[in-house]
């Protein structure tokens, strides 16, 4: 999945950026809110993890324009505030959470999990794709109950197509959730995760759940 940091902090951004990036999601930062309106409204992200005091244009004036042009991507509110019309505020311009600094890690990261999960209506932290299972919380991976070892990004991978299963994915979409908006979009580096991940979960198995749809993409069914 792809996350958005916008945040002036740029210690505090560097910090949460490699976090998110070493548990596989791929993610963009910027310091500033016209460089963050920007990057919300033309670059697709999954969440947004959004400072309130923001140089240039405020955290508060970003939520509202993005929710008034009707991008509906979760949002968690950063802020050195913590009164109760503050968080209140937030809330009521569309904010979906609230941390106030300082936080842990451990907590943001579980935050953006659970949004994630209510985002995509995996109201469960199991997703299921025929007998494979997939537990979002821990990123075990297991097939007729036998776990299955995935790196980082191979995982990212796996649980961005069992959240939508059944669908057809392009290589686009697939590295526009995989990679910042650095990396090349030309790359046959999806091609190579799609092989190791169906090298993983399919090999011994009559049926296939990871299916080549030629000129289209690729897509987990089950």
């Amino acid at each position: 999945m792809r996350i958005l940091i916008v945040e002036d902090e740029e210690s505090l951004a560097d910090v949460i950026k490699q976090g998110l990036e070493e548990e596989g999601y791929a993610v963009d930062a910027v310091y500033n809110g016209e460089e963050g309106l920007f990057m919300a409204e033309n670059e697709p992200s999954d969440l947004i993890i959004l400072d309130i005091m923001l140089p240039v244009i405020d955290g508060m004036a970003i939520l509202k324009k993005i929710r008034k042009a009707g991008i509906k991507t979760p949002v968690v509110m950063l802020t050195a505030k913590d009164t109760i019309m503050d968080k209140v505020s937030g809330l009521d311009s569309g904010a979906d959470d609230y941390l106030t600094k300082p936080f842990s890690f451990e907590e943001l990261l579980a935050r953006i999990r659970a949004l994630l999960r209510r985002h995509t209506e995996a109201r469960t932290s199991v997703l299921m794709v025929a007998n494979l299972t997939i537990d979002t919380a821990t990123h075990e991976i297991k097939r007729e109950g036998k776990e299955i070892p995935l790196s980082a990004k191979e995982y990212a991978l796996l649980e961005y197509m069992a959240i939508n299963r059944n669908k057809v994915l392009s290589r686009t979409a697939l590295t526009e959730h995989l990679y910042n908006q650095d990396f090349d979009l030309d790359s046959n580096v999806i091609d190579v995760f799609i092989n190791r991940v169906r090298n993983k979960i399919d090999r011994g198995h009559d049926i296939k759940l990871i299916h080549t749809v030629r000129g289209a993409g690729y897509m987990l069914r089950g």
